[in-house]
Parts: structure tokens; C-alpha cells; sequence
């Protein structure tokens, strides 16, 4: 019995130093794949789709290989599909850039541009005045979209509300905004050189090469809040207004915008639109595709025929704008810039200073207003004299109102 005992306590003492030796054998022999593997990866490893003989990949180099090998294959994301709300359409608008058909727009789809071409002027200056404000920082920057055509236009709006003779004490400026024309009307013709010309003359014109036509406004006021962000960053105020408007530009400034106060941040205003849906009728002026633009709502925006934000605004917009994919609707677009931002446009103090129609003239309340819509230049001059020569006394049978 002892000895039964002995033999088993001897095999168990040979079981062990087996296990020991083979123990051993395993920890050195992972040592030299290891010393191995350290080796054939400093004489260059060959991998999947590279020639042998080629340089070698070693530490950081190794994951950047692993990089090329994915965008060699052609293994880059597809962009999601557009969303069905605002929110994911305002996050995502950046990877949505794809063509789309448009109908009759035919220009809006061929003026999609990726945020990468966007991070950089978009469109280079055929006629520029990027010394405009270099003497001094102005109260108010006007903005007037105009065709490039639209000679007349222009200089009644010089004569008139445009003229800064008007607003004493208070230095504003204007600019034109255009594009360029097609055919007859393009680079070379005798209408550029006209442009050119009065251009000279005046120095209020900015142009950049995209074609000058209603489904491309948006790229227009984008065009002129990165021409203030850039050149004329001091400004207080910003006003995007369009060439058939009535402008009491005296009224805007003395009334609303007020310097003897400083200047506001942040600060959006308008004719408000709330709450308005998308025009899905193809045969609309305003007509919205649902591929451009899923929501069944519009943000709060303010009416493009005239609209007053501060100076800082135009950066901020113009930045947002580099991540949301262009609508040829301006004043949409622009509201959706501030729902990126989060910023509210706010109401104005009298809920008709800013009007998006025609409103009928008289002396009183053409005093009293900021804009009114559908002016023929002849129309323009006609009631801007009127309303000068009755300005002290324009409202004798009426009492005063007070913004």
C-alpha cells in the first residue's frame, strides 16, 4: 500500500515537470514569433493590393496605410437619405448635395454647391468695391438686389431712398447686388460695359460670375452678407431690400434702428411670416419640391422684400449657409439659416412699418412706413419727392403715430 503510494506521488512530481518544461517551450517559442514579427514588419510588410518591394510601413504609417486601402476600394459612405423634419434637414443638408431635377428650375439645380467650395468664394468678383468702407465704419449697409439689366431701377433708387443725403448724421451706403447676364447681356456685351461704366461712376455696384435670374437670389444675398462680413464687418445694421420697393430710409433709421442707442446683437426683424407650408403646385413662382425640402413647414422667416439685421448677422448667416443645402426661395432660405443659429426674428414695433404689398399712397402714411412693394422707377421718384416736400406736415388732419 505504501508502495502504491509512493509510485503515484512519483508520477504526479513527473506530470508536473513536464508541464513545467512544456510551459517553457511555449513562453520562448511566442518570444521569437514575436522578435519574428517585429522584424518582417521593420523590413516592410506586404499587404492586400501592394506590390511586394515597396516602402515600409511602420507605427502610425501602418494605420494610414489601412486608410488609403478603404478610399482605394472605393469604400466611402454614402450620404444619408434627406430627412423628414427640419431638424435632421437642417443637420444634414452638408451630404445631401446630390442633383436634383427641378422642372422648369433648371438653374437651381445647377447652383447646388458642396460646403467644400463654399469654405472659399464661391464666385469671383466681376466688379467688386471692397474699399467701401475702409475711411469709416457706416451706420447701415443697404443691400438691393437688382437685375443686372435694370439700369433705371438703380437711379431712382440713387435719386430717392438710395441717396445718402438723406439720413443726415447717420453715414449709410448702398450697394446694388448682380449677377451676370446671358447672352446678349453677358461678359463682353455692351450691357457689361454699361455696367462697368456706371459702376465707375458711382462705385455702389458688386457682381460676381452666376447668372443673374430670379431662382438664383439666394446665391445674391449670400453674395452680400459675405461681401459685409468681409469688407464692412463695422457695420450696425444690414438692410436686404429689392429694387421695386419703397424704402422711407430716414424713417428706418431715426425710428427704428435709432444711433443714439448702441447698437443691437443678434437682432433680426421683417414683415414675419409664421407657420407658412411649402407651395407644392409645380406651377407656382414659389413652388417647392419635396426632395429639396421634405418638412411640411417653413421656420418663422421674414418677407425678402425688406428685412433689417444687425451687423454681426451677416458672418453668422453666411456661415450657417455653408452647411444647409441651397433653396431658391431667399427669405426661406435665410429663415433657415436662423433656425440653425436658433436666432428668432423679431416683430417689429408697428406691425405695419414692413409691408410685402403695395400700400396705397398718401404723405401720412408713407411717413410712417418702412417699406411698401411694386414700384415702377418713374412711380418711385414721383412719390419720394412728394413725400420729401410734405414731410413736416404730412399728417395736419391726423394725429402722429409713434413707433
Amino acid at each position: 500500500m505504501r508502495w502504491r503510494r509512493r509510485h503515484c506521488r512519483a508520477n504526479v512530481a513527473m506530470l508536473l515537470l513536464v508541464l513545467l518544461c512544456v510551459g517553457v517551450l511555449l513562453m520562448f517559442g511566442q518570444h521569437s514569433w514575436l522578435v519574428g514579427k517585429k522584424g518582417q514588419l521593420a523590413r516592410g510588410t506586404v499587404y492586400p493590393g501592394q506590390r511586394a518591394g515597396t516602402a515600409a510601413v511602420t507605427g502610425a504609417n501602418h494605420s494610414m496605410a489601412r486608410q488609403h486601402m478603404w478610399r482605394d476600394a472605393g469604400a466611402s459612405p454614402a450620404p444619408p437619405r434627406p430627412g423628414a423634419n427640419l431638424s435632421s434637414l437642417l443637420d444634414n443638408t452638408s451630404q445631401q448635395e446630390s442633383k436634383i431635377s427641378t422642372g422648369s428650375n433648371a438653374s437651381l439645380s445647377e447652383e447646388i454647391i458642396v460646403e467644400s467650395v463654399l469654405k472659399v468664394e464661391p464666385y469671383s468678383y466681376i466688379i467688386n468695391e471692397a474699399n467701401k468702407c475702409q475711411d469709416r465704419d457706416p451706420f447701415l449697409v443697404l443691400l438691393i438686389a437688382v437685375g443686372s439689366h435694370n439700369v433705371e431701377a438703380r437711379d431712382a433708387i440713387r435719386q430717392t431712398w438710395g441717396n445718402e443725403s438723406v439720413a443726415t448724421g447717420s453715414a449709410f451706403i448702398r450697394l446694388f447686388l448682380l449677377g451676370m447676364g446671358e447672352g446678349d447681356y453677358g461678359l463682353g456685351s455692351q450691357v457689361q460695359h454699361a455696367i462697368e461704366a456706371e459702376s465707375r461712376l458711382h462705385h455702389d455696384i458688386i457682381q460676381q460670375k452666376y447668372i443673374d435670374s430670379y431662382y438664383n437670389l439666394t446665391l445674391k444675398t449670400l453674395m452680400g452678407m459675405n461681401w459685409v462680413a468681409t469688407y464692412c464687418p463695422g457695420t450696425s445694421y444690414v438692410m436686404k431690400t429689392d429694387s421695386d420697393m419703397f424704402v422711407n430710409t430716414e424713417y428706418l433709421i431715426q425710428k427704428l434702428l435709432k444711433p443714439i442707442v448702441p447698437p443691437r446683437w443678434k437682432y433680426f426683424t421683417g414683415y414675419l411670416m409664421r407657420g407658412y407650408a411649402p407651395n407644392r403646385n409645380k406651377d407656382s413662382k414659389w413652388y417647392m419640391p419635396h426632395e429639396l425640402y421634405p418638412s411640411k413647414r417653413y421656420p418663422t422667416f421674414c418677407s425678402g422684400t425688406g428685412y433689417v439685421f444687425s451687423g454681426d448677422m451677416a458672418k453668422l448667416i453666411y456661415r450657417a449657409s455653408l452647411s444647409i443645402r441651397r433653396l431658391h426661395l431667399e427669405d426661406v432660405y435665410v429663415g433657415l439659416c436662423l433656425a440653425k443659429l436658433r436666432i428668432e426674428p423679431v416683430p417689429p414695433p408697428n406691425e405695419f412699418l414692413f409691408n410685402h404689398w403695395r400700400v396705397s399712397y398718401s404723405s401720412c402714411k408713407y411717413s410712417h412706413l418702412i417699406t411698401s412693394h411694386q414700384f415702377l422707377p418713374t412711380e418711385l421718384v414721383k412719390y419720394w419727392h412728394h413725400l420729401q416736400s410734405n414731410k413736416h406736415n404730412a399728417c395736419t388732419e391726423l394725429p402722429k403715430k409713434k413707433v
